[in-house]
This record gives structure tokens, C-alpha cells and sequence, in this order.
């Protein structure tokens, strides 16, 4: 008789404690709404444009306000440096690149501060890493998602940015859904 009750009881506190678990996973819509916070929480510290310029000039510098590149709001792009205009990429070209990102959200929360950076833009030991523009079915081209690629279709090579890409055009190995700022440097294939 006791060993039913241990058992009823043991039974009991598992369920328990998988509910308690269960109950502190986010839905998906939920981390949606957690990114588009972070998102907006960012962006709220900086001036934003909702149209991009007529006739593709966009200010520039550290203190340019970001364009909004994408009907959705997925892509937010801060043009630092527009590179050399008479220099561009065209389909098909591949473009390497150095970044440096930031997870927005752990920003947000105070988990990191501005200057806690990673990437491959301070080490210049390491390559750095590169995409076909326009091409979606290689690894390489969709890795760091499709974000990383729309400054290309208005600026030059040489070019600095600052984007806020939002998960759904970040980078494809991603398992949660993490917001992003990357600082990006764009260069020709003979760099």
C-alpha cells in the first residue's frame, strides 16, 4: 500500500513539474512579439525613415538615421560610408564582407552592453566570409540570411552599414528567434 502511495505521489510531482516546465517555453508568436519589442526598442533610440530616398542618396554617417528597406520591417540600414557608387555589385557577383553583431534582445535586457560586439571585422586573422548576390541556393549566400545582402543593391563596394535584421531574414542556422545589429564592411571578390 505504501508503495502506491509513493508512486501516486512521485507521479504527482512529475507532472507537476513538466507543467511548470511546459508553461516556460515561449510560443512562437510570443518570441515574434518579444523580437518586434526588442526591435522597436532599438530603433527608438534612433532616428528612422520609413521611405527610402527617391533618388537612392541616402544621409550618411554614425549619426544617419536608419531606412526602413522592406515593406515588413525586417530590415532596418544605417548607411555609415556608401562606397565607391561608380563600383557596384551586380547578380551574381560575390561579395565578401566583415561584420561585427550584436543580439538586440540580450542588449535590451542589459545582458551585454553597446560595445560587446562578435564577428570577424577586429581579426584580421580570420577570412572573411562572403555571398553571391542574388543567389539564394547556396550555403554560403544564405548563411548570414538575405538581410546582409540588400545594402548591396544601392551602395558600392567599400561600403559600411548598420543593419537591424529581424530573424525571418538573419542568418539560416538561427534556432531561436534572436533580432540582430550588425556593423558590415562590403568588398569586391579581388579583395
Amino acid at each position: 500500500m505504501k508503495l502506491k502511495n509513493i508512486i501516486f505521489i512521485l507521479g504527482i510531482g512529475l507532472m507537476m513539474i513538466g507543467s511548470i516546465s511546459c508553461s516556460k517555453t515561449k510560443s512562437y508568436s510570443e518570441l515574434l512579439r518579444d523580437e518586434e519589442h526588442a526591435v522597436n526598442w532599438y530603433l527608438a533610440q534612433n532616428e528612422v525613415e520609413v521611405r527610402l530616398p527617391e533618388d537612392s542618396v541616402f544621409k550618411t554617417g554614425e549619426d544617419a538615421p536608419f531606412y526602413k528597406m522592406d515593406g515588413q520591417g525586417n530590415v532596418y540600414m544605417r548607411v555609415i560610408n556608401p562606397g565607391d557608387k561608380n563600383y557596384r555589385a551586380k547578380s551574381g557577383d560575390r561579395v565578401y564582407f566583415k561584420y561585427m553583431r550584436q543580439n538586440i534582445a540580450d542588449l535590451k535586457a542589459g545582458l551585454i552592453t553597446k560595445d560587446d560586439w562578435i564577428g570577424n571585422a577586429e581579426n584580421m586573422a580570420t577570412s572573411p566570409t562572403f555571398f553571391v548576390l542574388d543567389e539564394t541556393n547556396l550555403t554560403s549566400s544564405t548563411k548570414y540570411g538575405t538581410g546582409i545582402q540588400l545594402p548591396m543593391k544601392w551602395l558600392g563596394y567599400y561600403s559600411e552599414v548598420e543593419l537591424v535584421i529581424k530573424s525571418i531574414e538573419g542568418w539560416t542556422d538561427q534556432a531561436d528567434v534572436i533580432p540582430v545589429v550588425y556593423r558590415v564592411r562590403y568588398f569586391p571578390a579581388e579583395y
